[in-house]
């Protein structure tokens, strides 16, 4: 992608500085707009935030970096190289998995290493691993310029998608079921199966397409961002000032200015009008459209179609700050639930937090010692979790359900665990909500419960509305740093388009 120097000069105002929107913002201003972001937090990030207490350094959010191509590119469109900005390395293992029988499973990038693991408890199962992967390579390559890297907006971008390809990505069954036609071993089948969780779904109802994703981590590459993934941010905020990006923190847009189907500026929550030229919402796409714009900007069909779509799952979060080390622990570590099944059954359909959950812990002490004291871990802790619904009692939901959580890290190996803790922090659905005003309390925008997820994200220019472009999670492509990144350049390519 080549950046286009028509109308060059532009008022353009971002909302949120979440990925998305610095992304966007160092975009736009490389090609000589004036840019300004609106944040109502007091920090840039969203929900890639981090926490600093007595010692010990938490990552609040995305913990993996994946696609540094992405993030490569960007730098380039804008003048820079990343690696002036941002260092990064590969983990070994790229994940540490427990099973409840006992097993315990690293995951490794090199395919002989990751064979020599396999063998040890699964020897039928490491062709059948290997090949898993070339087909996950193969939905890439056919789904990456069809639908990921493709703004999927107009009929020249619909012209892409060939009919074959699109037989070929297994889009008519779930993750579930090509896993299980596919992979004999059980611990494998869970294994594959976690990976849609990586975007909010759940792999019993999403379509098999995503068994793409375990090609992005298992054969491109896992990385670990040195000093935490707040680098992305510092990195990205760093870049857009050096390019004339102005930045307003605890700033709240109360709405967008809409006139005869054209954006014309902000309102703020003090009373403050900003006029611009072009407005791209980094905001939530659903909060956007349902709170962001008028009834006389956007008609009440569009704002209940919006309503309908099912957001991703949430998540509930433990930051622990523990005096002890466990030699069992890596960078990253899953201890699965028994029953997977059950679990994104009780997450998805009877929405409520899993009794039997599988639990995902960060401990980046373990590759970065200057997060935690000496003989100490700073573990993140996230359980996969329901939206909020209106049933829920989020306060007294977060003591029990934290009390839980640590007994059964102690059932599954941490001993002492509890007695260990000198820093302890929780983030709930509803502080989810609060801070990111994210759909519902959702942590990966739109699920993808559905075979025709990909079409039904909102896309990243809005219809109907000139000069208003929607960018982040919540919107085409999807969750994730990559794609966060993409929905950036697409709404770059459709504001060149309309120029």
């Amino acid at each position: 992608m080549s950046l286009s120097n028509k109308d060059i000069g532009k008022r353009i105002i971002v909302i949120g500085a979440g990925i998305g929107g610095l992304a966007s913002a160092c975009l736009f201003a490389a090609q000589g707009h004036r840019v300004s972001v609106y944040e109502k937090n007091s920090t840039p990030g969203g929900k890639m935030q981090q926490l600093k207490k007595n010692g010990y350094r938490f990552d609040t959010g995305p913990s993996l970096f994946t696609m540094p191509f992405q993030l490569e590119t960007l730098f380039d469109m804008c003048g820079e190289k990343l690696e002036n900005y941002l260092l990064y390395t590969d983990l070994k293992p790229l994940t540490r998995y427990f099973f409840q029988d006992g097993l315990v499973f690293d995951n490794y990038l090199d395919k002989e290493e990751n064979a020599r693991e396999i063998q040890k408890f699964a020897p039928e199962s490491v062709d059948e691993y290997n090949k898993f992967l070339k087909r996950a390579e193969k939905i890439y390559h056919k789904t990456s310029h069809a639908f990921l890297f493709n703004p999927l907006y107009s009929f020249r971008d619909f012209k892409k998608l060939k009919y074959i390809d699109f037989l070929g990505i297994n889009a008519f069954s779930t993750v579930a079921q090509k896993v299980d036609k596919k992979i004999t071993s059980p611990h494998l089948r869970q294994f594959f199966k976690r990976f849609t969780t990586y975007n909010g779904s759940s792999p019993y109802k999403a379509p098999a397409t995503l068994n793409v994703i375990p090609h992005v981590e298992l054969n491109q590459g896992g990385f670990y961002v040195k000093s935490g993934m707040i680098q992305i941010v510092e990195a990205l905020v760093k870049l857009g000032k050096k390019l004339g990006v102005q930045f307003h923190f605890n700033q709240i847009v109360h709405q967008i200015s809409v006139e005869n189907d054209r954006v014309k500026g902000i309102n703020l929550k003090n009373g403050t009008f900003v006029e611009s030229d072009a407005v791209i919402a980094n905001s939530d796409a659903t909060d956007t459209i349902l709170n962001l714009l008028s009834d006389d900007a956007i008609s009440n069909s569009r704002k209940a179609k919006q309503s309908k779509i099912e957001p991703s799952c949430s998540g509930f979060v433990m930051m622990m700050g523990c005096r002890k080390r466990w030699s069992q622990l890596r960078h990253h570590n899953v201890f699965f639930s028994k029953d997977y099944k059950k679990e994104f059954e009780e997450i998805f359909d009877e929405k409520h937090l899993p009794q039997d959950p599988t639990i995902y812990i960060a401990n980046t002490s373990w590759s970065d010692p200057a997060d935690a004291p000496e003989n100490s871990s700073n573990l993140f802790v996230l359980v996969n979790a329901p939206y909020i619904n209106g049933n829920q009692n989020w306060e007294e939901l977060s003591e029990k359900y934290s009390s839980f959580i640590i007994e059964e890290l102690e059932r599954r190996g941490l001993d002492g665990l509890e007695k260990s803790i000198e820093v302890f922090e929780i983030i709930n659905p509803k502080d989810f909500l609060e801070l990111y005003r994210s759909n519902r309390g959702s942590i990966y925008g739109t699920s993808s419960n559905n075979k025709f997820s990909a079409f039904l994200r909102p896309k990243n220019k809005l219809r109907g509305i000139h000069n208003l472009y929607l960018v982040g999670g919540s919107t085409h492509p999807g969750g994730g740093i990559p794609l966060v990144i993409q929905s950036a350049f697409n709404a770059l390519e459709l504001m060149n388009r309309s120029n």
